[in-house]
């Protein structure tokens, strides 16, 4: 089967910064054959539309890695030739570095940030020593102590610079033989500058002494810079890490062998041999391998970590089953159905991937800002070693301004940071649509996920949001000798030979309680008013109240009137000689629609209702939820009528329904929430999706996005605020006025925690509750 996305997403290595996207997105797009290319640097991975018959993702590859760039191809079939095991969905996406690689990238920093600890605390201690001298606070460094420190220094900066620092080397040499710069030049160009001034100084040390200052170098800078630099992309490694955990935790759901039965007999298989129609067996604890209907046998099922219902639910005869969800206690057997990239959790794994992948509009400008980061930064940190030199010379001499000048220089270069701005939106919504998945809300992109939060109406449509969608015995008034159990049993015997839906719910009712049914005898149908039927050599009738006074028995029929109004259809139980009792069937509320409108109201939002009923059944169950507003009588295009009206008055508009005949409403609203209660729902077409149909997660889904946009919008200020007081402090702006000036070391360090702290902030969502 092809891959019927008009687009591949696909993982690319060699990406360090917010800028890497912009150059990637950028030479991507002018590749012959591209459609469009976008690049996220939060996931590291790029979405790419192209002319097959004109390129290939091997040529794109090609094009990328000069710049130290490549695309992670896939080497494997697709998915729906190897079944669904996680390490080949995740290669059949595309999307992600393996762990195992990601792993062994981390390990590799660690190790570097391991061998630099040493050299840091000696150079921060010789730094110290000599700052602390300065001012009396200690004794002086020994002359002979400082000759070994001029010795040992340059040899300790040299490891640094070439060894820990050399993807930083790298990203100049990209920069004058490609003319692309990322974060990698910055750093590089500014710590080499420091070097080779510090070496300059060191080899014509006597040549340059009437010239400048010879007694200070920047060795110190050079490493510690490095040092920080690399601390704070490992710990930037280690949290991005943890913030796309939700996808991990979705693809360990999947079973990696199935029982199937063949030939009579049981053998266990790889989840990629399993085939449509194939029996399955399934036995206590073992998670389900694929989806299907189940045949033989019922359990109950605990389907929490896919569609974050919290209780196990029982499975019978012809009840469908997800893969990845959990046997509890019995034994059965099913038929699959649906396999490899088909089944719900394949599906609900590619959606929160796409959506993690996605860009919020929120992040366009931080996008654009990252795209000339570093050209201007690059600009101005030459810009301000000219001043220097031009201005400051004037006032304070060559030697002193050639040495604050390269102070500017390096500080600017090294403080600048694309880093925080690219995290800013993308770190958040990996952890928001994770947290959504994680409690069975699916967030189709990063631009829903924004939407929703300005929502301020919510509109229902009833059927299957509001209530079950399907009919429910709701109450039982007995006026016999029996109890509610016999009463219900002789019921559900009778309607147990009809195929009316009224009938299916008294004998699920029966069911579903344990309630005993019987053999009836002497069935028959009574045109318009109900049955009659033979059970233990008793006659009995079952229908409505016409059937009633047919039998010319004494019943009331006024006293259910109210009931009726409000949508519920009354089934009366007599005998021949008297009325045994009535029983209530009507599509019942679900439980937690009311605390679910709560909620709502709770954020501030109005809510309304949508139903083809008759006004009194729909305002009584407005009445009873809390609805705000209800429209009765409406057809499918007068909801879109309606959707539109509250848009028109600046309403922001979410939209819940099944996603069947709502499909024009669910299309107009700025939202579009569909209640997911089985298997075959397009849980791709909505904007939203509530798995199990669960009305409550509508409340926490608003939530979430709130807490996500607060999340962004505070990164992206920290990341503004950061850049646009540290550059002109570390250029020297402030020195004429305050004697301000901030050492290229301290910039290291802001710039390296600058990305952890955005990383960290992103990852607070996860840990709020909803």
């Amino acid at each position: 089967m092809s891959d019927p996305r008009p687009f591949k997403i696909i993982g690319i290595k060699g990406m360090h910064c917010a800028s890497c996207a912009s150059i990637i997105e950028k030479t991507l797009k002018k590749t012959e054959g591209v459609r469009s290319a976008e690049v996220n640097y939060g996931t590291e991975t790029a979405k790419i539309d192209f002319d097959e018959s004109k390129t290939d993702l091997q040529s794109l590859s090609k094009k990328i890695e000069p710049l130290g760039y490549s695309l992670r191809l896939p080497t494997t079939a697709t998915a729906e030739e190897m079944g669904m095991s996680a390490d080949e969905h995740a290669a059949h996406l595309g999307l992600h570095q393996s762990k195992k690689e990601k792993l062994a990238e981390l390990a590799g920093m660690k190790t570097k940030v391991i061998s630099s600890a040493p050299i840091v605390i000696f150079s921060l201690f010789v730094m110290a020593w000599g700052i602390l001298a300065q001012y009396g606070a200690v004794s002086p460094i020994p002359p002979s102590f400082e000759n070994f420190f001029r010795l040992l220094l340059p040899l300790l900066a040299t490891y640094m610079l070439f060894v820990v620092g050399k993807p930083y080397l790298l990203g100049v040499y990209r920069f004058f033989r490609y003319g692309k710069a990322n974060m990698d030049t910055l750093i590089g160009i500014g710590t080499s500058a420091a070097y080779l001034y510090s070496v300059a100084v060191t080899v014509f040390e006597d040549a340059l002494r009437s010239f400048i200052n010879v007694e200070h170098t920047y060795y110190d800078v050079t490493i510690i810079v490095v040092a920080f630099i690399t601390l704070g992309k490992y710990l930037e490694a280690r949290s991005k890490l943890k913030t796309g955990d939700a996808i991990e935790k979705l693809l360990n759901l999947q079973a990696k062998t199935a029982l199937v039965v063949r030939n009579g007999q049981e053998q266990e298989i790889p989840i990629s041999e399993v085939a449509h129609g194939d029996m399955l067996v399934v036995k206590p604890g073992v998670r389900i391998p694929v989806d299907g209907i189940i045949v033989e046998g019922e359990s109950f099922i605990d389907e929490a970590l896919v569609t974050g219902e919290p209780m196990p639910v029982l499975k019978k005869q012809g009840d469908f089953v997800v893969a990845g969800t959990i046997n509890t206690n019995s034994t059965f057997t099913f038929k699959a159905t649906k396999v490899g990239s088909e089944t719900l959790l394949a599906r609900i794994i590619k959606m929160v991937e796409e959506a993690q992948g996605s860009k919020a509009p929120i992040q366009a400008l931080a996008d654009k800002i990252s795209s000339v980061f570093v050209p201007v930064v690059l600009a101005l940190s030459f810009i301000a070693l000219g001043v220097w030199l031009a201005v400051g010379t004037q006032y304070l001499g060559f030697s002193q301004a050639l040495s604050l000048g390269l102070v500017s220089f390096v500080g600017v270069l090294v403080i600048a940071c694309p880093c925080a701005l690219g995290l800013a939106t993308p770190t958040a919504i990996i952890v928001g649509v994770g947290k959504g998945a994680k409690e069975g809300i699916l967030i189709k992109d990063a631009a829903t996920l924004e939407k929703l939060h300005k929502v301020n109406v919510v509109v229902f449509d009833k059927t299957g949001t509001v209530t079950r969608g399907k009919p429910e015995l709701t109450s039982i008034k007995n006026y016999s000798k029996q109890t509610d159990a016999e009463i219900i049993g002789i019921l559900a015997s009778l309607e147990k030979k009809s195929e009316h839906p009224i009938a299916h719910a008294i004998t699920e009712y029966a069911q579903t309680n344990g309630i005993a049914i019987f053999k009836t005898e002497y069935f028959e149908i009574i045109k318009g008013k109900g049955l009659k039927g033979t059970i233990h050599e008793k006659e009995y009738f079952a229908g409505n109240a016409a059937l009633i006074a047919d039998l010319k028995l004494s019943f009331d029929a006024a006293r259910f009137k109210q009931e009726t109004k409000e949508g519920k259809t009354p089934i009366v139980l007599a005998t021949a000689e008297e009325v045994l009792g009535v029983v209530m069937v009507a599509d019942a509320i679900k439980p937690e629609a009311v605390e679910a409108v709560k909620k709502l109201h709770a954020l501030g939002i109005k809510t309304v209702m949508l139903t083809g009923d008759d006004k009194n059944t729909a305002l009584s169950i407005a009445r009873e939820v809390g609805i705000d507003d209800v429209v009765p009588e409406v057809l499918p295009e007068d909801k879109l009528n309606k959707i539109k009206e509250l848009q028109r008055i600046g309403k922001v508009v979410a939209m819940a329904g099944d996603g069947v005949n709502d499909a024009p409403a669910l299309a107009q609203a700025d939202v579009g929430i569909a209640m997911s209660t089985g298997t075959d729902v397009a849980i791709e077409s909505a904007g939203i999706t509530l798995l199990h149909g669960d009305i409550s997660k509508l409340a926490k889904a608003i939530m979430l996005s709130k807490m996500t946009m607060r999340g962004i919008k505070q990164n992206l200020f920290w990341a503004f605020v950061y850049n646009i007081v540290g550059i002109p402090i570390a250029a020297g702006v402030f020195y004429p006025l305050f004697g301000w000036m901030l050492s290229p070391a301290f910039a290291g360090l802001a710039m390296a925690f600058s990305s952890v702290s955005v990383v960290a902030n992103s990852l607070r969502i996860k840990a709020k509750n909803l």
